[in-house]
């Protein structure tokens, strides 16, 4: 069994709701990934969502692209990703880590190889926003085999159709985007969210995380009561680039609010 499929139940197992943090790689130094990845497992992180830093990163607001430039001035590449999910895994053997990105890294490095080299260093999903699954036929045939899980974006516009035919192709978990826009947007309708998921669940048997919209304990506690886990991106990026010039700061202001979220899905 994966390590995605054992985190989700457990946690089902224990009647608890993933929390999931997003950070990118490589922001604001290399040298503070690996220790913030273990920070958010301390504070209550069930999964972690990796970004690898992109040129043009479409789907992302301001924050995440402004971390991505972050990264990229230290030219953080796809190569110096994995060894970084290695090095996590000297430590760390059950939390799962999610890459998230964009395809033109990973098609640069070659499907085959990049599979190869993923799951060696410890990877066990991988979610491009730019590859959909009717494009996907040859890279999932690579991925598949190797166990690496292939975790795709709803929107609240996605059809019925093209939510089935996720629900086929995907694995691990299903990334619902609760809002029209890019990440970092707000306005979040928790009733909106139930109600597409309702819709969603027709189709799509693997859990539903839910991103977008999410800043603080109680919106998470509030998503959660409608989904399997809790995404949330744009308010721990904040952080770090608050701190960025203090590593330390950044870990214990990253900690706090995740340790909130993780204590506000508990209750």
């Amino acid at each position: 069994m994966s390590r995605i499929k054992t985190a989700f139940a457990t946690l089902e197992a224990a009647g608890k709701k993933a929390l999931i943090p997003y950070i990118t790689a490589g922001d604001p130094q290399k040298e503070a990934t690996v220790p913030m990845m273990h920070a958010l497992v301390a504070a209550g992180a069930d999964l972690i969502e990796l970004g690898v830093p992109f040129s043009d990163p479409m789907a992302d607001g301001p924050t995440i692209q402004l971390a991505c430039e972050r990264a990229l001035a230290h030219n953080t590449s796809l190569r110096d990703v994995l060894p970084m999910v290695a090095e996590f895994r000297k430590t760390d053997n059950n939390t799962p880590v999610v890459l998230m990105g964009y395809l033109n890294p990973v098609e640069r490095m070659g499907y085959e190889a990049f599979a190869e080299t993923a799951v060696a260093a410890g990877v066990d999903g991988v979610l491009m926003v730019d590859l959909p699954p009717e494009e996907a036929v040859d890279v999932a045939d690579f991925f598949k085999t190797r166990d690496l899980d292939m975790i795709y974006l709803i929107a609240p516009t996605t059809t019925d159709a093209r939510i089935e035919a996720i629900g086929k192709a995907g694995s691990g978990y299903v990334y619902y985007v609760s809002l029209k826009g890019v990440t970092g947007s707000k306005a979040l309708d928790v009733d909106d969210v139930a109600r597409n998921l309702d819709r969603i669940r027709k189709h799509v048997s693997i859990p539903v995380g839910v991103g977008f919209g999410i800043s603080n304990g109680e919106t998470a506690a509030a998503v959660s009561k409608v989904c399997d886990g809790v995404i949330v991106g744009s308010a721990i990026v904040n952080l770090i680039a608050t701190n960025a010039e203090d590593s330390a700061a950044a870990q214990q202001a990253v900690s706090a609010l995740v340790n909130s979220m993780r204590t506000a899905l508990d209750a």
